[in-house]
C-alpha cells in the first residue's frame, strides 16, 4: 500500500471515529423523546429570540434539532436528531451530520432550528432522499444581534436558520455541508 493510500485510510478512519462518537453522544433513544427534547428547545428558542418566534408562526414548517454534538481534532463530525413540526405537529423525524476537516480542535452542542418559508423549500426537503445544507433551498443563518431587524415582511429567504443552546470548546458554528436525512426513531 502506498503512503497516499495510507494517509488516506488514516483520514477516512479518523473521520469515521469522531462521526462515530459523536453519534453515540447525540443519539435519543425514542420518538417521544425527541419530540419532548423539540418541544423544550423551541419553548426556549421563541423565549429568547422575538424574532424566531415571529418566523415560527408563518413558518411552513420548523425543523428542530436540538443538541448536536460535534468533535473533532483536525478531522471531526457533528450528529444530532430532531423532528420537522408543521402546524405543531411532528410530520417527520430527520437527522443532521457532517465530517469536517480543517483547524479545528474540541467538542461542543448546540441545537438549531430551520424556519422553512416557502411551500416550495418544505416541498424539497419532503422529496428529497438526504439533503446537503448548501444545495438546493437557499439558508440564511440569523445572527442573535441581528432578529430585531428581521419582521415576517422583510423575510424574503427559502429557510432561516437559528443556533441555540452552545456549549462547548470549539470555536464556530456553520451549517455549510451538513447533510439532512429521514430518520426512523426507535419507538
Amino acid at each position: 500500500m502506498s503512503k497516499i493510500s495510507s494517509l488516506r485510510t488514516l483520514v477516512w478512519a479518523a473521520a469515521f471515529l469522531s462521526l462515530a462518537s459523536a453519534t453515540s453522544l447525540a443519539r435519543a433513544d425514542t420518538a417521544a423523546q425527541i419530540d419532548r427534547n423539540v418541544s423544550a428547545a423551541l419553548q426556549s428558542l421563541y423565549a429568547s429570540h422575538s424574532g424566531a418566534k415571529a418566523l415560527g408562526a408563518n413558518a411552513v414548517a420548523v425543523l428542530v434539532f436540538p443538541r448536536v454534538v460535534k468533535a473533532g481534532l483536525v478531522l471531526g463530525g457533528q450528529h444530532g436528531e430532531g423532528a420537522l413540526r408543521r402546524g405543531g405537529k411532528t410530520i417527520g423525524y430527520f437527522t443532521s451530520a457532517g465530517i469536517t476537516a480543517g483547524l479545528e480542535a474540541g467538542a461542543k452542542t448546540f441545537g438549531y432550528a430551520l424556519f422553512f418559508m416557502t411551500k416550495e423549500a418544505y416541498n424539497f426537503v419532503g422529496r428529497s432522499n438526504g439533503w446537503e445544507i448548501g444545495t438546493g433551498p437557499t439558508v440564511v443563518v440569523i445572527n442573535a444581534g441581528a432578529t430585531g431587524a428581521l419582521t415576517t415582511t422583510t423575510a424574503k429567504d427559502d429557510i432561516y436558520a437559528f443556533f441555540f443552546n452552545e456549549g462547548g470548546l470549539m470555536v464556530g458554528l456553520s451549517l455549510q455541508g451538513t447533510k439532512i436525512s429521514k430518520l426512523r426513531p426507535r419507538g
